[in-house]
């Protein structure tokens, strides 16, 4: 197994960062291949301009156009080139972050600004009436796995499916089905901490054991299982589900995932 780790916490002794440690010596040790993209130490450049896409860029700036010109011409910063190659080179990609008001720190979400390109993670394939591209289980980035691990402050109970924060499987919907399964990566369920923030030494343990068991079972662990836009399951070109495909009493995101 080929695997790119995305770590994004600015602290190195932070418990992300014994994470992201720990998933290195694990994986090393069990013969698999492994590549960091730590971006606080990278000083990765979180925002989208157009120094990003060379001297051709239009003004004003058209983001996708000039991406997709960039991406196809090799003339993208060498930065998201790199990001870009260690992507196509790994087969499992595990993001390393807290969750931050609700979502991903904004210099992993620079990271996949700048990183999934036009013609890279969207714009691929065939458009038309009856297929809308080559995504959602689709493109270029198909085949591959991504496992979150995800540190959260606040207590289990807070984000279950009566939690007052919302079931932690909506919050990470947006990066499992809209950032990962749109370009074709296939998310595991996540590997989640709760309590965080009031953890000790003495608890530490106990969650290195779980997060040696879940990467030591990534590669056979199954994909959540949502729904390919092109086999049948949309109406086209409307792109809503079809009727009677839905699962008895869910709604809302739920209704993407089979079964």
């Amino acid at each position: 197994m080929k695997t790119l780790i995305v770590h994004a916490h600015p602290e190195p002794k932070s418990l992300n960062g014994s994470l992201k440690d720990l998933a290195v010596s694990t994986l090393e040790a069990a013969g698999h291949e492994v590549r960091v993209s730590d971006l606080y130490a990278m000083g990765w450049k979180a925002v989208v301009d157009a120094a990003d896409y060379g001297p051709e860029a239009s003004s004003p700036l058209q983001v996708a156009r000039d991406s997709g010109r960039a991406f196809e011409g090799g003339t993208l910063t060498p930065d998201v080139r790199a990001e870009q190659e260690k992507l196509l080179w790994a087969d499992t990609v595990i993001f390393q972050f807290p969750l931050w008001w609700y979502s991903m720190p904004a210099i992993l979400k620079g990271w996949v600004d700048r990183v999934f390109t036009f013609r890279f993670a969207y714009g691929v394939g065939e458009h038309s009436d009856t297929k809308y591209g080559e995504r959602y289980g689709e493109g270029t980035l198909a085949g591959r796995k991504a496992l979150l691990s995800v540190t959260i402050g606040g207590q289990e109970s807070h984000y279950g499916a009566r939690g007052i924060n919302g079931p932690i499987e909506d919050l990470l919907f947006p990066i499992h089905h809209g950032i990962l399964y749109y370009p074709g990566i296939e998310a595991v369920p996540p590997f989640v901490v709760y309590g965080a923030d009031r953890m000790t030494a003495e608890d530490y343990p106990d969650v290195a054991k779980a997060w040696e068991r879940r990467l030591l079972t990534l590669e056979s662990t199954e994909p959540i299982p949502f729904r390919r836009q092109n086999f049948g399951d949309y109406e086209m070109p409307s792109l809503q589900l079809k009727e009677g495909l839905e699962p008895a009493g869910r709604t809302g995101f739920g209704l993407h995932v089979r079964g």
